[in-house]
């Protein structure tokens, strides 16, 4: 059996360290909010070349403080792909704002640039692009239409950890940079948690207020906040495992090349753009048949995921949030998409098989 994901395998090359380090936490006796939590986020600041990173409960959190920060009206609309993860959307319904969905580009699957500025309106405020699967978007004519139209730009970078575009990374070319680091993300802790990159002193002491019951003192609140604050055990392991994350991009991408190199053309694989570094948090392939090829593969022991089966536009708790335009990019993309093993728990020697089993379909 090669499963699409085991966390046991993916965490055994961590595992003494995380030991040793839940020994030291017992030991300390400080589990909200402490020292783990604060080197942690001037790590993962330093590893993108930023000042400012604020850890946060999970990944939706992240976006919700992001747009919460921004300050925005009721009713005011962002910006979205179709095609993304509802967590995009319940951010922006969430905090009382109207998404409003933009088509992907049916090369990379990410948001297309070209189809943005008929999105825009006078109640317009923000971009919220999603760099999925692994992959940038094509960030210079996103940031030249939100320049023109004073918009901002809030990346959700859950899937993009380490990804590059133009060597730059995601989550440093917006106002604010949105991570999970749920259990199966390229950086994943060992449960929930979150952080924020932003720009300036101002936005960092807001999220800081924001996520702690908006306090910055204390019993003492200056604004409604919330309670999101990235867990001390898990800000712990992540800083474990952050320095480790180039290499986990590294096999990972290592894998995706043989996928490339092995598997025939009856499957679209993920476009390579020149100047970008796909990190394939998801190796997704398209098919025709996708229902009858998953069931194939798991007679053949090969455990597949479907990233993502309903379209949000398709979904009952969106019916009343989206207006209903059928996008038929995005439903394409819903309907025929795989996604493959694509593990720092998996062998070139499973990927090897995994594609030649593919082209016996």
């Amino acid at each position: 059996m090669i499963p699409y994901e085991n966390l046991k395998i993916l965490n055994r090359p961590f595992e003494e360290k995380l030991k040793n380090k839940f020994s030291d936490f017992l030991e300390k006796g400080w589990y909200i909010l402490g020292n783990e939590v604060a080197e942690f986020e001037k790590e993962f600041a330093a590893y993108h070349q930023e000042q400012y990173a604020v850890g946060v409960a999970n990944g939706l959190d992240a976006l919700i403080l992001s747009l919460k920060c921004c300050g925005f009206k009721s009713g005011a609309q962002v910006i979205v792909p179709s095609n993304t993860y509802i967590a995009t959307i319940l951010a922006i319904i969430h905090c009382d704002l109207i998404p409003v969905l933009v088509e992907p580009d049916a090369r990379t699957y990410n948001i297309d640039p070209l189809a943005i500025p008929a999105a825009i309106t006078d109640r317009t405020v923000a971009v919220m692009v999603v760099h999925l699967y692994g992959q940038c978007c094509n960030m210079d004519p996103i940031l030249k239409l939100a320049k023109i139209h004073q918009l901002k730009v809030i990346e959700d970078c859950a899937q993009a950890h380490g990804a590059k575009y133009k060597n730059k990374l995601a989550g440093t070319f917006g106002d604010f940079g949105a991570f999970s680091f749920y259990p199966t993300k390229n950086l994943g802790a060992l449960g929930d948690a979150g952080a924020i990159i932003c720009k300036s002193e101002e936005d960092q002491q807001r999220l800081r207020q924001l996520r702690n019951y908006g306090s910055e003192k204390k019993y003492h609140n200056g604004v409604i906040g919330y309670n999101s604050r990235l867990d001390e055990l898990q800000a712990a392991f992540l800083r474990i495992k952050l320095p480790h994350l180039d290499e986990i991009n590294t096999h990972k991408r290592k894998l995706a090349s043989i996928y490339d190199r092995h598997l025939n053309d009856s499957f679209i694989k993920p476009k390579q753009e020149p100047g970008y570094a796909n990190v394939y948090h998801i190796y997704n392939i398209l098919h025709p048949e996708r229902d009858r090829l998953k069931q194939y593969l798991s007679e053949h022991d090969i455990t597949t995921e479907i990233h993502y089966p309903v379209a949000p536009h398709d979904q009952p708790a969106l019916k009343d949030h989206l207006k209903n335009f059928g996008y038929p990019v995005s439903a394409h993309i819903h309907q025929h998409t795989l996604s493959l093993p694509c593990s720092f728990a998996h062998t070139e020697e499973q990927i090897h098989y995994i594609a030649g089993i593919l082209n016996k379909f």
